[in-house]
Order: structure tokens, then sequence, then C-alpha cells
């Protein structure tokens, strides 16, 4: 009687464990990873600046637009390479972004209160060649 009740308990938790392992088996092959095309737009265009400082704000500023995958401003040429998702953001709105921080570029002239804000060695000169 004993060898039965032994066998019958053993049977049971062989066919418990393999039940679970089965149900786990089942969830793992039924996740699906759904990927999503982005559409990515590089745009370059000049932005006023002096230095380092300036580099560093312009970049925070065009990066702080939803969407914008990068942002680099180039001292020497006052020009920013932007790469950005375009189902969710525009140029005009990294131009308007990079001008709220005290900024101008091509398209529009930076915040003047912004600008006073800033540090003297960014202080640039508003009639300086852009994009060159």
């Amino acid at each position: 009687m004993k060898k039965v009740i032994l066998s019958l308990a053993i049977i049971t938790a062989t066919v418990f464990t393999s039940c679970k392992n089965e149900g786990k088996k089942e969830t793992n092959t039924n996740k699906t990873k759904v990927s999503k095309e982005i559409a990515i737009t590089d745009v370059s265009f000049g932005v006023r600046g002096n230095c380092g400082m300036c580099k560093s704000t312009i970049e925070k500023a065009a990066n702080s637009v939803k969407g914008v995958a990068t942002a680099s401003w180039d001292v020497n040429k006052k020009k920013i390479d932007v790469s950005f998702d375009s189902s969710k953001t525009n140029a005009m709105a990294i131009h308007k972004a990079i001008a709220a921080s005290g900024y101008d570029t091509e398209k529009i002239n930076g915040s003047l209160d912004a600008y006073n804000s800033l540090p003297n060695c960014c202080k640039y000169d508003h009639s300086m060649q852009m994009n060159q």
C-alpha cells in the first residue's frame, strides 16, 4: 500500500511539473517584438555663437526637442548638423528651441532676454557670418 501511495505521489508531482514547464514554453514563444520604422531627417543650418560654452548650450537646446537623435554644432563654421525623427518634430521646432536659448539661427533671431543672460564669452556679434 505504501508503494502505491508513493508511486501516485511521484506520478502526480511529475505531471504537475511537466504542465508548468509547458506553460512557460508557450508563454515564451508567444512574445513577439514589434519594430517601428523611424523616418530620420538630417538638416544643417547656421547658428551664431563663439565658444565651447555656446556649443554646449546650442546642442543642449537642439537635443531638448522631442525626436532629435543627434545635434552637433561646429564652432568654426557656425553650423549645426541635426538628425531627427520627422514624425515627431520638424526643423522649425529646432530653430525655435535654439533661438529660445539666446542664439540666432538662419531663420529665427535669438531671444534677447536669453541672450542677455549668456556668459560674456558667449555674447556674439549679431552680424557675424553663419554656415561658412
